[in-house]
């Protein structure tokens, strides 16, 4: 048996943290694990590790052995092992010694255990391996694998490890000044070793976050077209009608959980930008892998293209969608339904997140297939649940009771999806906390680019809009709902960089001694303020996060930390709950359970240093306790259609044992033996 203690973002010298496992003649468990630093102890479930560097002449490392009855043996101790009354188990110390590996930090297993790991069958062989990112490890294959997986002479001689290659990819990551060119070498990478790449993710999100994604993202979508280089995903087409279904089996994995789709009708801040939407999809299920622990072969980016109506793009010579106008009515819809029915029939269990929907399409469609399919949202309940947690911990930063949520008023600028999306949650998370429906929309002020929804405007809005219609001054611009209404709180949504100014901020700060400041449009130049200006305006009174990253503020011999509000630290986690749940649809408990998981997951520490969400660096932890709340939530419902809660007693420990690590494994080619 094997069991593997997880690294996480620890800074390990080594390529991966392997454990040994054996067993003794009455079947209890034997854990052995190996890194660098003798400080530093690992737990995961029942085993634990503290580690040692070696005196010996040689160079190597030792390390402890721990078992899962909570025995612990130092490879230095010469003393019996204690035995819980077991005999066989005592007789077994004088092998002890002899299970404790000798790690070596030079020639070609440098860094790397040579105990027993699980191989993966893989299908093909030769350069066929090479070219498969899955399966590639680049210059780290060890000669035997060279030889038996038949491309010895293929590779460079020299043979290297994860610590090498990962610090190769660090190194020219950090020589370059430009974001897109940091970006690109990542994709570069992403094209190439999905296990190096993850890793790199996993160990350094926080510096690599914001290049696969916000605010970099952005702009690697409107250069999709022109630097291309190899197909991820899949493209769904009006061309394909009546094809899907058979059309589903040309990809290659049958295991998918995932799925992550754009229309690329409005994608960020940036508008139509049609199959060059490609990068978003490829972005978020690249954090479901590394924040969530969803394993790279069981995801799947999609591009529903239904044509564009971007001018530009139309024109582009190199753009590579179809250039045609956008369809509209009955063969749009007809479009996206055959690609629902033809995905759910392939993988029955499948989660889909909708992604970058225009506002008069999205909450049509999450409406319709919310409760038949295992699917969300992103942009209307994601970004619901994270500001909800933001909202959260600030009430608690400003020393509130986060049961008073409905005792705020909540000026929100931008009524499309996201915006109506975000009131839709946080009205929710009211009437949990004992509000009426009526007193919870009382809260909500909602203002788009016409001004303040009103009773006037009945007949132009849909249906989640007309919730959050007033009786009075209906058309009131943000300016003056902000000096009438005095609010305690003001979320932008709308796109449009610069909205929030000067006024607008320094009137909340006088209406509110902490006001709660949220400017959550990306990428970054479409932010309704920056983190310098709301900091400035306020005097350093307000509580800010945003939807792009901001550095840190210093103003009058006080830093300032703004924290990022984005949805990557409630999809990868509401993903992972859902489909290890089985799951038959995401309920809007299981968004509010989720965004109290998040919130609850800031120190206080942190609170105090104006921060409103955890480190990235934290983000598996963070996903972790997400997808815990997620099944637990799941399992009220009955919705836990592949879990029994009674047989498991330590859920935390179900959820970290199934989530992805990027580590390698031995490779062995897949044969059929006839006789």
């Amino acid at each position: 048996m094997i069991s593997q203690l997880r690294s996480g973002g620890m800074n390990t010298v080594f390529q991966r943290v392997v454990s040994l496992a054996a067993r003794n003649t009455r079947g209890r468990l034997v854990v052995a694990a190996v890194t660098t630093s003798p400080s530093i102890g690992i737990s995961a479930s029942n085993a634990t590790a503290a580690f040692s560097s070696s005196t010996s002449s040689t160079s190597s490392i030792r390390y402890y052995i721990t078992t899962s009855r909570n025995r612990t043996f130092s490879s230095s101790s010469s003393s019996s092992i204690t035995s819980d009354k077991d005999a066989n188990f005592d007789s077994s110390s004088q092998l002890q010694d002899q299970l404790i590996e000798n790690i070596s930090t030079e020639g070609e297993w440098a860094y790397c255990s040579r105990q027993f790991m699980a191989p993966l069958q893989v299908p093909v062989r030769g350069s066929d391996i090479l070219n498969n990112p899955l399966y590639n490890k680049g210059t780290a294959f060890k000669s035997g694998e060279r030889d038996r997986l038949r491309f010895r002479g293929l590779l460079p001689p020299r043979r290297t490890n994860m610590r090498v290659q990962k610090d190769r990819i660090l190194h020219a990551i950090r020589s370059e000044d430009s974001d897109i060119r940091k970006n690109i070498i990542l994709e570069d990478l992403h094209d190439r070793n999905e296990t190096l790449y993850h890793r790199i993710l996993v160990d350094h999100m926080e510096e690599m976050a914001p290049l696969i994604y916000t605010p970099t993202v952005g702009q690697a979508c409107k250069e999709y077209g022109i630097r291309f280089r190899r197909p991820r995903g899949m493209y769904f087409t009006e061309d394909d009608r009546g094809h899907m279904a058979a059309m589903v089996y040309n990809w290659p994995h049958k295991d998918v959980h995932v799925i992550c789709v754009t229309d690329g009708s409005r994608i960020l801040g940036l508008g139509d930008l049609g199959a060059n939407g490609m990068g978003i999809p490829i972005g978020k299920l690249s954090l479901y892998c590394a924040a969530g622990g969803i394993a790279p072969h069981r995801v799947l980016p999609v591009v529903i293209d239904a044509g564009t109506d971007n001018e530009e793009l139309l024109q582009d010579d190199f753009y590579l969608g179809v250039q045609k106008k956008r369809l509209r009515g009955a063969e749009y819809y007809q479009l996206v339904d055959e690609f629902m029915q033809a995905v759910r029939h392939r993988w029955p269990n499948v989660l889909v997140q909708f992604e970058d929907f225009s506002s008069d399409k999205a909450q049509i469609l999450l409406n319709h297939y919310r409760y038949d399919h295992l699917c969300f949202n992103d942009d209307i309940q994601g970004t619901g649940a994270t500001t909800l947690a933001g909202v959260l911990g600030a009430l608690r930063a400003r020393g509130d009771n986060v049961n008073d949520l409905g005792k705020q008023r909540i000026v929100i600028a931008g009524a499309g999806s996201a915006g109506i999306g975000v009131a839709q949650v946080l009205m929710q998370a009211m009437i949990e906390q004992g509000r009426t429906p009526q007193e919870a929309r009382d809260c909500f002020y909602v203002v788009d680019a016409s001004g303040l929804l009103g009773v006037g405007d009945h007949d132009k809005l849909s249906r989640e809009q007309r919730d959050f219609m007033r009786k009075e001054d209906g058309g009131m611009p943000l300016d003056q709902v902000v000096k009438k209404y005095q609010p305690t709180m003001l979320l932008g949504m709308t796109g449009v960089g610069g909205l929030f100014k000067e006024e607008i901020i320094r009137d909340m700060a006088t209406n509110c001694e902490k006001p709660i400041i949220f400017p959550l449009s990306n990428p970054t130049i479409k932010a309704e303020c920056t983190a310098e200006q709301a900091f400035e305006w306020t005097n350093g009174k307000c509580i800010f996060a945003s939807g792009s990253p901001f550095a840190p503020v210093s103003m009058n011999s006080k830093t300032f930390y703004p924290t990022q509000c984005n949805n990557m630290y409630i999809f990868p986690g509401l993903g992972l709950g859902a489909t290890l749940s089985g799951a038959k649809c995401v309920s809007d408990k299981m968004l509010y359970v989720a965004a109290e998981a998040l919130a609850n997951f800031v120190s206080e520490k942190e609170l105090q240093e104006g921060k409103v969400f955890p480190p990235l660096s934290k983000i598996r932890d963070v996903s972790r306790s997400v997808a815990v709340a997620v099944i637990e939530q799941a399992i009220k419902e009955g919705q836990a259609s592949k879990l029994n809660g009674d047989k498991i007693h330590d859920l935390e420990a179900f959820v970290h044992k199934k989530m992805y690590d990027p580590v390698y494994v031995p490779l062995v080619e897949k044969r059929e033996i006839s006789i």
